[in-house]
């Protein structure tokens, strides 16, 4: 059992909870509790620590029992060094080092092995959207609503920090994304491929419920206070605005999001 912080590897689980760039050299992020550890596929899990009551719990024996691949090890930690480690108030008792999930631009549209498969692509695009909780919900939400998949500027929040993921609830194992170092000619690819962008701004020429999201369409979505850069706006085939009532002068980025996303799930389904 690991009983202290200054264990080497309790200092590597740190640095890859507080550091982006650890995560990404290594290829790795951190999933933490039940509910989301049922969620990891066996392939992608690495590593897995748990706490030293959740592991004499019936639920931790139960989890273990039913969740880990036959033949994985796994390390107990002590509760005191196990809530060093966690980035809850709140400890789950369970904690994985999980591989980074690898998808191409090309896998948004739907033809990913994915319970998304063969439906006319359905994308949201994030250009520079920096809060995390934000980027969780648009992740668990495209899921909802049938999204075929996300991209995401290099501007954007690291999906793999632990509060995005654990916002997922799961979504970020399901959901197909790229985050893009090539964002505007990503776009111009999806263009290519027939997928109309649909840019969503305050000054847009159009009612967005104006419009047919039947066939393959991406929705742009900007920064929480800066919206959309001009360069993506210039790159859309159509800029929209969600109409407000009252004094509002714009939703949340994640609501916006989820408005587009579920008047696309809507008009599709009306289609069937």
């Amino acid at each position: 059992m690991i009983t202290s912080t200054g264990n080497g590897r309790i200092r590597e689980l740190v640095r890859l909870k507080k550091n982006a760039k650890d995560r990404a050299e290594r290829g790795v992020f951190l999933v933490e509790g039940p509910k989301m550890f049922r969620e990891i596929p066996a392939a992608l899990l690495q590593e897995t620590y748990v706490a030293e009551s959740f592991r004499k719990s019936a639920e931790g024996r139960k989890i273990l029992a039913e969740t880990l691949p036959a033949g994985v090890r796994f390390d107990i930690v002590s509760d005191p060094v196990f809530q060093y480690v966690s980035d809850t108030r709140s400890p789950q008792g369970i904690l994985a080092v999980v591989k980074q999930l690898q998808y191409q631009t090309a896998d948004l549209l739907g033809n990913h092995t994915s319970p998304q498969t063969g439906k006319s692509p359905l994308i949201i695009t994030l250009e520079n959207l920096q809060d995390p909780g934000n980027l969780g919900t648009v992740l668990r939400t495209a899921e909802a609503a049938g999204a075929t998949g996300i991209l995401l500027s290099d501007g954007c929040a690291d999906i793999y920090s632990p509060k995005v993921t654990r916002s997922t609830m799961g979504s970020v194992f399901r959901v197909p994304f790229v985050c893009s170092h090539h964002f505007y000619e990503d776009l111009l690819y999806l263009k290519k491929v027939g997928v109309k962008l649909y840019a969503a701004h305050l000054n847009g020429s159009t009612d967005m419920y104006a419009e047919s999201y039947a066939g393959p369409c991406a929705f742009l979505i900007g920064n929480e206070s800066r919206g959309l850069t001009e360069e993506a706006v210039s790159l859309a085939d159509q800029a929209v605005r969600i109409p407000m009532s009252g004094k509002v002068e714009s939703l949340n980025a994640a609501v916006a999001a989820s408005v587009m996303l579920y008047e696309a799930k809507r008009q599709r389904a009306q289609r069937k």
